[in-house]
């Protein structure tokens, strides 16, 4: 009689072929179970799914026709949705995910764009073309973190690994009441906010600050964050809710630095030592930085001119208008009504300069001053009528602020 030998985990039998073969389930491996997978509400199991990024040379329309897209479809998308989602705005290096059909065309029936860590585009090419706009479900952390300035601001929140979308949202908040050209060292600064997380663990940035303290030539500065469905935009007050913004804003580039001040008495030595009075506060910035206009106004001036090279000029009510020379181009016309922090140019070296900066000039009734020697008017204080409910709110946030240790 002839016998098969089956070797199983621990044990050894001969069974006859003529006996009836029985094997017991608990000794047996368990079958693996298929995990399903599910992404940007689809059931990623359904479709060959490939993952990759835009590289440089990439369209839409390529991708997708080399995926097995017919032409109409990607004309109908880029024609019928550009509104929503425009084929000529997909940017190099930006992730995209297509899902493919599971049959031997393996042709794409989803296109996903990640325009961001939290939005994404979906164009379905199923039956009839959609375009889709979501967002990746977001949870909200509170945190709080301070630090003491020893060089600069970026480099200290560099020191305390925050993000240097800090620096910049702190700068924004500050830009009225603190000159972050003449930071000292020893000035100091709280912060309570909330950060954005996708999937509960992977972080996508400051979502919005909502108090800080930032301490200054040892002058103490509250801000606090403050909206209400009268007030829908958030604007920021201090312990007393009189606005932090001003009428003017300190500089009217970012993160730049004074290489010449306002001086009446200045004296060059190209120039024999002749009295040669500098009437404007000269900021450093490399080419193709963005000039702001340092307040709501209208244009008055935007042209090429002589030693200005390419300027313009901003009237901004009875008393005050401001002027930005050397711009390598402009953004703005004469008649533009513009707003405070609208990029009106950008730094050059046109006219008379022996280096990429922005000349900022201001007028007060009629005379250039210089602005860091004016007392500049603030924005309207919060209304009366908002009060109980902005300290009721804020009041908690103080104490919050002045628990936190540097």
């Amino acid at each position: 009689m002839k016998y098969l030998l089956y070797i199983l985990p621990a044990f050894l039998f001969l069974i006859s072929c003529d006996d009836e073969i029985t094997v017991d389930d608990s000794i047996l491996p368990p079958l693996e179970k298929e995990i399903i997978t599910e992404e940007y509400g689809y059931t990623l199991n359904d479709f060959n799914v490939v993952r990759d990024t835009i590289r440089n040379g990439d369209t839409f329309g390529g991708i997708l026709n080399e995926n097995g897209v017919s032409n109409a479809k990607i004309f109908e998308v880029a024609t019928q949705f550009k509104d929503s989602f425009d084929v000529r705005r997909i940017v190099v290096g930006k992730p995209y995910v297509l899902l493919n059909s599971k049959d031997s065309l393996n042709s794409t029936q989803v296109f996903i764009y990640e325009k961001s860590k939290v939005d994404y585009a979906v164009i379905d090419f199923r039956e009839d073309v959609s375009v889709n706009l979501f967002q990746k479900p977001i949870k909200y952390i509170e945190r709080e973190a301070s630090g003491i300035i020893e060089s600069s601001l970026s480099l200290t929140m560099e020191e305390n690994n925050l993000s240097p979308a800090m620096t910049e949202r702190l700068a924004n908040i500050y830009a009225w009441t603190v000159n972050f050209f003449k930071l000292q060292k020893g000035d100091r600064f709280k912060v309570v906010y909330t950060e954005k997380y996708i999937n509960d663990t992977i972080p996508a940035g400051i979502d919005k600050i909502k108090a800080a303290y930032f301490e200054h030539k040892g002058v103490p500065l509250y801000a606090f964050g403050y909206m209400n469905d009268s007030l829908p935009v958030l604007d920021f007050y201090d312990e007393k809710a009189e606005n932090l913004r001003r009428a003017f804003l300190k500089a009217p580039v970012k993160f730049s630095r004074i290489s010449s001040k306002y001086n009446l008495k200045r004296r060059i030595k190209f120039y024999g030592y002749k009295l040669r009075p500098h009437k404007g506060t000269d900021f450093a910035a490399s080419i193709g930085t963005p000039i702001l206009a340092t307040a709501d106004g209208t244009v008055t001036k935007s042209e090429r001119r002589g030693g200005n090279g390419n300027y313009v000029k901003i009237k901004h009510n009875s008393t005050y208008d401001t002027q930005y020379l050397h711009m390598k181009s402009r953004n703005v016309r004469v008649g533009d009504f513009v707003r405070q922090g609208d990029v009106i140019g950008w730094v050059g070296m046109t006219g008379n300069t022996g280096g990429p900066h922005v000349c900022y000039r201001f007028w007060k009734n009629g005379k250039q001053v210089d602005p860091f020697q004016e007392d500049l008017p603030a924005s309207k204080p919060l209304p009366a009528e908002f009060h109980e409910d902005y300290f009721a709110k804020t009041n908690p946030m103080r104490t919050q602020l002045d628990c936190i240790k540097f």
